[in-house]
């Protein structure tokens, strides 16, 4: 898959609680937290956003609270995907299980500005930005790759059982 968009930049320990409020956990529903993503840290950021823009985020991006809302809400809200110097374990895992695309490069983030285009191309496993400067992605565990593809664990679960 190749993503194209415009890039938010966020800096390091972005937690759980900046991407969805707390306030907006009673609710699993994906447009209710797409609607209000980011809000704490950003309150225009629903209404600026494009569908197909990718988050660049410093270190640790999801630490927090272990709630698989944060990927929901990123997803929902039309995220292509997020790029990270690293993640929180929990986030980690949890947008596999939801099926929000994620990339590790610990260079990218200190290389581009907000607003940028980006070009990601998961399958060469790199980002290339506005001046050619291409850069890699730590690489993907295969099963966590297989997992994304499929669009998160449930449609992995249900992809196999139909086999």
């Amino acid at each position: 898959m190749k993503f194209r968009g415009n890039i938010w930049k966020f800096g390091d320990d972005m937690d759980t609680d900046l991407i969805i409020p707390a306030r907006y956990l009673t609710t699993s529903d994906p447009n209710i937290l797409g609607g209000n993503c980011m809000e704490d840290a950003d309150p225009n950021f629903v209404g600026k956003i494009q569908r197909g823009d990718i988050i660049v985020a410093g270190k640790n991006f999801g630490c927090g609270s272990s709630r698989e809302h944060a990927p929901i809400a990123i997803k929902a809200v039309g995220i292509a995907c997020v790029i990270a110097k690293s993640f929180a374990r929990i986030f980690y895992r949890n947008s596999f299980n939801m099926g929000l695309p994620i990339f590790e490069s610990p260079d990218l983030w200190d290389r581009v500005s907000a607003g940028d285009s980006l070009v990601v191309d998961d399958d060469a496993e790199w980002a290339k930005t506005n001046d050619g400067s291409t850069f890699p992605f730590k690489k993907m565990h295969p099963f966590m790759r297989e997992l994304m593809n499929d669009g998160g664990l449930m449609a992995h679960v249900a992809k196999r059982g139909a086999k």
